[in-house]
């Protein structure tokens, strides 16, 4: 495993951990705690650029090989559908349940978004309440980073 991180960016510092298959987490603000592996910003180089492009505006897109060992087929399908969520747009909990299948399901939605561990790329700061209002996004800072997220997003739309 390696790691490294981005310290300039709207909300404070990103953090990358990687292994042999790719990309296995994405943490922002409180969530970043001890990293496992060894800190190598030039093996990360490439997501780290594009991460720093995604705060620049500059990409609302990213191609960065993911390693989702020990997701149950219900997170993936759920984390995928939210990656398609168009980068600048929200959708509820209860709509990403409906596209994959399992209309009623919006609380396991936010269950399978709670354990999301590849932030940003995996965009569950796209995903809010059915009234509108933000919901989620881990610990106390969570939900000012979710609105930051939103704000950047929309700002460069």
């Amino acid at each position: 495993m390696i790691h490294a991180w981005l310290d300039d960016t709207p909300i404070g510092r990103v953090s990358v951990v990687a292994g042999d298959k790719g990309v296995t987490q994405i943490t922002t603000g409180a969530g970043i705690i001890d990293l496992p592996g060894r800190y190598d910003p030039d093996a990360l180089a490439d997501v780290l650029r594009q991460l720093a492009e995604y705060f620049a505006g500059k990409r609302r897109e990213f191609n960065i090989r993911l390693d989702l060992d020990g997701a149950t087929e219900f997170q993936k399908a759920v984390w995928e559908a939210t990656a398609e969520v168009p980068y600048g747009q929200t959708v509820s909990y209860g709509e990403i349940a409906f596209r994959i299948g399992r209309p009623g399901a919006a609380r396991a939605v936010g269950g399978a978004l709670r354990s999301n561990r590849i932030a940003i790329v995996i965009p569950c700061h796209r995903v809010i309440g059915a009234d509108g209002s933000l919901r989620g996004y881990g610990g106390p800072s969570g939900i000012r980073i979710k609105r930051a997220l939103l704000e950047l997003e929309r700002s460069y739309l």
